[in-house]
């Protein structure tokens, strides 16, 4: 009976130690995803499916840029990535706070993109996301984007998460069509040893209350990013030291707006203004009355 204990209590510690070396796995490769980047955003849409005979596919996109990944914050359980985009020439460099990815262990709560900015709130059981790290990716002014929780894997070498969610028409299709509603992408990022890729295989869908979804086109994205020295994008970390407070205090708005735990629909503009343009425009010394108001004017 003592050997059967002693041999299950081994094979416990055996399990717990392998499970935490494979979370510390997943968390450097999470953070290797830190630095300063050349960074190239390319998309081209593969396949279409309309009946119209006039459709027009959207054109191939190659674009390249500096951008700084800051790594904000850095807990056992939450990891949280801002990017910051560095434009102009070297002595005439201005910054644009560009996406952040949060990255949690185990997450069980989601706000799910529908569509027409609305997301679904919904709780998943503790044992679909055992060892899983969930993805949550916000806008410039960190409302939310899309989400999705996925595995780690690291094998032959290579390190990468991939999943497959709804989300918004990214900023370079909404500004161009409106002949779709839904993004359903697939978004792999792989470490490599120039850095990390951002991979995706993307459905542009029409979504409709009571209609089945419709793939209108299908696209291929790949953003590469390059690893560069840090004093590349020395510009953007003193951007970052000049305005994280001001940005802090928008993270601390929005998770009450999240620790709702309820269904949540955005507005569009308020006194015909994007919330970006509004956060954007504050001074780094903003209160918090003021933040405070500013987003929950878009909350509906």
């Amino acid at each position: 009976m003592k050997r059967v204990v002693f041999t299950v209590l081994v094979t416990l510690c055996v399990f717990s130690a392998n499970a935490q070396n494979k979370k510390e796995k997943d968390r450097k490769a999470i953070k290797e995803m830190c630095g300063c980047y050349e960074v190239g955003f390319n998309f081209a849409e593969t396949f279409s499916y309309s009946k119209d005979s006039t459709y027009q596919a959207s054109k191939v996109k190659h674009d390249k840029g500096l951008e700084w990944v800051e790594l904000v914050k850095d807990k056992d359980n939450k990891i949280v990535l801002q990017h910051l985009l560095i434009v102009g020439k070297p002595n005439e460099q201005s910054i644009i706070k560009h996406w952040r990815q949060d990255w949690l262990f185990e997450n069980t709560d989601f706000y799910m993109f529908d569509a027409n900015n609305k997301w679904k709130f919904v709780q998943k059981p503790k044992s679909e996301v055992k060892g899983q790290w969930t993805q949550k990716v916000f806008q410039v002014d960190d409302s939310p984007r899309y989400e999705g929780s996925a595995s780690w894997v690291h094998v032959d070498g290579k390190s990468y998460w991939e999943n497959t969610t709804d989300a918004p028409l990214p900023r370079r299709e909404y500004t161009k069509r409106q002949d779709y509603d839904v993004t359903i992408r697939t978004n792999r990022h792989e470490i490599t040893k120039d850095g990390w890729i951002h991979d995706q295989d993307n459905d542009k869908v029409i979504r409709k209350n009571n209609e089945a979804d419709f793939v209108l086109a299908q696209e291929k994205g790949l953003n590469t990013y390059v690893k560069v020295d840090d004093s590349k994008c020395k510009s953007a970390q003193d951007w970052w030291k000049e305005n994280e407070k001001m940005w802090a205090l928008v993270r601390n708005n929005w998770d009450n707006v999240f620790a709702k735990n309820q269904d949540l629909e955005l507005k569009n503009k308020v006194e015909d203004k994007r919330l970006y343009q509004l956060l954007f425009d504050l001074e780094t010394t903003a209160k918090n009355e003021e933040i405070n108001k500013i987003i929950t004017d878009f909350v509906k």
